[in-house]
């Protein structure tokens, strides 16, 4: 065959000789934040939580147990609502762990066999109440002298930078918001703030009700 026969081969573009990265070369592109809140947001949200708190107390105000549920610390009117309105009657749990369980506050591990996973939270509950509990141990730890934030910062007291250490004890002084909660409910009684401080001695802290009285678990 003749070379004026051949067909002319195509030109190779830049594009088509440059060789691929290597994946360990490859950047990877960082995650975007969500923009913060403007003021004109930030006063319309503000707005809307004074009119849920109004019509929370509005229904709710002579209920004895949304009463209640708000001395606690980190749980206000909307929290109470949610709590009553996703758990109803705490009452018919007889044992805080049952709660938890309702809650997916519970431990589980996952075994198969000869195999033991890692133990943590099932989560197999309520999600909108086992938020509503974590959103309330966050606003407790951020408060002065409870017993919700001495126990937080016992816990994070080895290492304050920790992630992981960070995110246990959130989900400890979630589960304490729970046992506390149904606790206040069953027994009828009104909520006793306490600060932990240590024996003398070491180990066990005590619990001092501010008032002289047994204090709440």
């Amino acid at each position: 065959m003749s070379s004026a026969a051949r067909s002319p081969r195509p030109a190779c573009s830049a594009t088509s000789t440059r060789r691929p990265e290597p994946p360990s070369r490859c950047r990877s592109r960082p995650t975007p934040r969500p923009s913060p809140c403007s003021a004109s947001e930030a006063r319309h949200l503000i707005r809307q939580r004074g009119v849920i708190e109004g019509a929370a107390n509005e229904l709710l105000g002579e209920h004895a147990d949304f009463r209640r549920l708000q001395q606690i610390p980190g749980i206000g009117p909307i929290n109470a609502l949610a709590i009553l309105a996703e758990a109803g009657d705490l009452r018919r749990f007889g044992h805080h762990r049952q709660f938890l369980k309702f809650c997916g506050l519970d431990l589980a591990t996952h075994q198969s066999g000869q195999f033991r996973g890692r133990t943590k939270l099932s989560k197999h509950g309520n999600a909108r109440l086992r938020r509503t509990l974590w959103m309330a141990a966050q606003v407790a730890i951020r408060q002065r002298e409870n017993g919700f934030r001495a126990k937080f910062e016992r816990y994070v007291a080895r290492d304050r930078q920790d992630p992981d250490l960070r995110r246990k004890a959130f989900t400890a002084i979630t589960a304490k918001m729970a046992r506390v909660v149904h606790a206040l409910i069953k027994a009828g009684a009104d909520y006793r703030p306490f600060v932990e401080r240590p024996v003398p001695g070491g180990g066990t802290p005590l619990y001092r009700s501010r008032r002289g009285a047994p204090a709440t678990p």
